[in-house]
């Protein structure tokens, strides 16, 4: 469907995260129609849009992950305002202080919302005890997630020739796993914990894949989810309102234009600053 005879809606803020870039497992295609469908005022990109890890490694870039950033660079040309805080997989925008042309690009933002309320927006990698003090066992973790997003991969394509529906298979280990359920239970506390000390009322998150809204105290905390084992955005609506929207099972209409050249130039530029990256980040889920 072309993008101009398709419907839009008004919104105040879309918060996306973990959308992985680089890498086969991520589904851009939920993601492209959710751009597509609407109109923000602010866009945050809330880290790990961009799987450098995986890029380095291989170079696997295809041709709806420019019609991704034409859509965001169509947004910033419509009056969006579009903000980039980088995750430990993107974390070569930390070092080099670039800036794309139309995004803003910082470890933290403060959002303000319209009903006075201040929301810290990070990633929240440094909040990750593994990640911070444990690079090895970080480096482990993301073959071991590898491995099981490739067998829940080939389990749902199974289960789609019977015409069954799909298992989100590491959402269900991360729910049985103690050592799982302590990681992310610690995480948010300690996310909660900074927000309060900047004097916010609210957070929003990603990094860990699990989408969650839930008021902590004097503290809401939100986490977007992610585009690999979700397909999960935060939307903030004009009146202030939040909500958690699933486009795993919606309906796609997907119009692709890559052959922008601003686009296609910023590509390359990704690249080389890539190639030029000395240390290859560990993935960490």
């Amino acid at each position: 469907m072309n993008r101009q005879a398709m419907k839009t809606s008004r919104v105040r803020t879309l918060f996306i995260s973990d959308v992985h870039l680089g890498c086969r497992y991520a589904r851009v295609e939920p993601l492209l129609d959710l751009l597509n469908r609407h109109d923000p005022d602010y866009v945050y990109i809330v880290g790990d849009f961009i799987d450098g890890w995986r890029l380095r490694k291989r170079w696997h870039w295809e041709p709806i992950y420019n019609a991704i950033l034409s859509r965001l660079f169509e947004m910033s040309e419509a009056g969006s305002k579009i903000r980039y805080a980088p995750g430990n997989h993107d974390d070569f925008l930390r070092d080099f202080h670039f800036n794309f042309g139309f995004v803003e690009i910082s470890d933290e933002f403060i959002h303000a919302c319209p009903r006075g309320r201040r929301f810290l927006v990070t990633h929240g990698d440094k909040f990750d005890q593994v990640e911070t003090k444990a690079k090895w066992l970080s480096v482990l973790g993301s073959f071991a997630y590898d491995s099981l997003c490739w067998l829940n991969q080939r389990i749902n394509d199974w289960r789609r020739y019977f015409k069954l529906r799909g298992l989100p298979l590491a959402a269900m280990v991360k729910k049985r796993v103690k050592a799982a359920v302590t990681f992310v239970s610690d995480f948010e506390t300690n996310l909660v914990n900074h927000a309060r000390d900047q004097n916010c009322q609210g957070v929003v998150c990603g990094h860990i894949h699990t989408p969650a809204m839930d008021q902590r105290g004097d503290v809401m905390y939100c986490n977007t989810g992610d585009w690999i084992e979700n397909a999960t955005a935060l939307i903030e609506y004009e009146d202030g309102r939040l909500e958690i929207v699933d486009m795993q099972h919606a309906e796609t209409a997907v119009s692709i234009d890559d052959s922008s050249e601003f686009v296609l130039e910023q590509g390359e530029i990704l690249r080389n600053m890539l190639i030029g990256s000395e240390q290859a980040a560990p993935v960490s889920v």
